[in-house]
């Protein structure tokens, strides 16, 4: 990556890693380069939550840099949120088109129209696959010239499938958790074992750790077996006496989410009844233990997502799916799979084999194209060949004027509707 941004052409670079590899900081360090050589960087990230918390991570990564001793004293690394008053976002608005602001980090705030930027050197997409295709294309036309471009995922994708899903990027993959990593032993119980759970989460907590227990629905259900968050809250209250249990989920205040984030950080909250807004990106290194209800309701990738919370430090995790007596076969082989694998990549292929591509990417990978003729998983060489086709032709042939292009050319110019001169242009 420092090679590609010491290149006299832009980056674009996909940088894929199993939950919790480390690609946060290689973010703050590609932040920091782009930062100390006087450009600006944009990092864009899909919630509020993780945006402050990478605030703070690359605040502490960057410390001592020459470009944060502003000797006005105005501090060059923001936030941008949909939840700042109208006076802190103008005042962001008016510090990025002025360069006054070096590194801002943001919600889908940072792609408004008012957004500008007097010298954009880098932009950053983390949880890509939580943006649209139109989404993550705004923010690096908002440079004066075209910015590097590093596109950053934890989603698990079978790695036949980043040929043809992200051809136009190169790829890089951390293949490794850091040292002293322990990986999650990870239980797949039915209901009858729930006072068993509990008294486990007691043993836990009592030891010092904290955990997290999630549901897949915030309201009560008409599903009666479906767990209510709201209704196990008031529960789990009631069955851990004397212990602080409290509640998040995405339509939670701003304010109210924060101070939650904080005061399960802080260890004052002991259990954390939560949906899947915990999903991206939290790092709590003392919540070691994680129960979802319902499993059966999550994807495979999802579940894997979700399991990458309590892998954060060198204290021995645990992942405990507490699902309903009587399950559907697909429903029980996903639980299985996750149960017995820990490989995010292995886990994808897995899921790939039981839904099939469609499937795959019409519900797990959002914003990605289907695939209208390949299998990713048996036509590999196929996609392989297609992509060397597609680089060699557009290098050879830009416009498509030869004679054998001429049916490429007229598909794109039908799909576009105006010819491929505009486009180019």
């Amino acid at each position: 990556i420092s090679a590609d941004l010491g290149n006299n052409y832009p980056m674009h670079r996909l940088l894929q890693g199993d939950v919790g590899c480390g690609k946060t900081i290689i973010a703050a360090l590609s932040i920091g380069l782009c930062a100390e050589s006087g450009l600006q960087a944009a990092f864009l990230v899909p919630t509020e939550v993780l945006a402050n918390q990478h605030f703070e991570t690359i605040k502490k990564a960057l410390r001592g840099l020459s470009f944060l001793k502003d000797t006005s004293g105005e501090q060059q690394i923001k936030v941008i949120t949909s939840s700042l008053s109208k006076k802190e976002a103008e005042s962001i608005y008016e510090g990025l088109s002025t360069d006054k602001i070096k590194v801002i980090i943001g919600t889908h705030a940072l792609i408004q129209e008012k957004i500008t930027f007097k010298k954009l050197g880098l932009v950053v997409i983390d949880e890509q696959h939580k943006f649209g295709v139109a989404q993550r294309s705004l923010l690096p036309q908002k440079g004066l010239v075209t910015p590097h471009c590093l596109v950053m995922s934890a989603t698990p994708i079978p790695r036949s499938l980043a040929l043809s899903l992200y051809g136009d990027l190169d790829l890089t993959v951390i293949e490794d958790l850091p040292k002293g990593r322990i990986k999650p032993q990870t239980m797949w119980l039915k209901e009858k074992k729930r006072k068993w759970v509990y008294d486990f989460l007691k043993k836990e907590i009592e030891s010092g750790r904290q955990a997290y227990v999630v549901y897949p629905v915030i309201e009560e259900s008409i599903d009666e077996d479906l767990k209510s968050l709201k209704i196990m809250h008031k529960s789990l209250v009631k069955e851990f006496t004397g212990l602080c249990v409290k509640e998040f989920h995405g339509k939670m205040k701003a304010q109210d989410k924060e101070k939650a984030i904080k005061d399960f950080k802080d260890g004052t909250i002991h259990i954390l009844v939560c949906t899947t807004v915990i999903e991206v990106g939290l790092n709590i290194e003392n919540a070691t233990v994680m129960v979802v209800e319902n499993p059966e309701r999550f994807g495979l990738a999802q579940l894997h997502q979700l399991r990458g919370r309590i892998q954060r430090a060198s204290l021995q995790p645990y992942f405990i799916l507490l699902s309903k007596e009587n399950l559907a076969q697909a429903a029980a082989k996903r639980l299985q799979v996750i149960s017995e694998e820990s490989s995010g990549f292995k886990i994808a292929e897995e899921d790939l084999l039981m839904r099939g591509p469609g499937d795959f990417f019409g519900n797990l990978q959002h914003g990605l194209p289907d695939l209208k003729i390949a299998n990713p998983l048996r036509d590999l060489e196929t996609l392989k060949q297609a992509r060397h086709f597609a680089y060699n032709n557009i290098k050879k042939d830009p416009a498509l004027k030869d004679k054998a292009n001429e049916c490429i050319r007229r598909h794109l110019e039908n799909v576009y509707n105006c010819d491929i001169e505009s486009l180019l242009s």
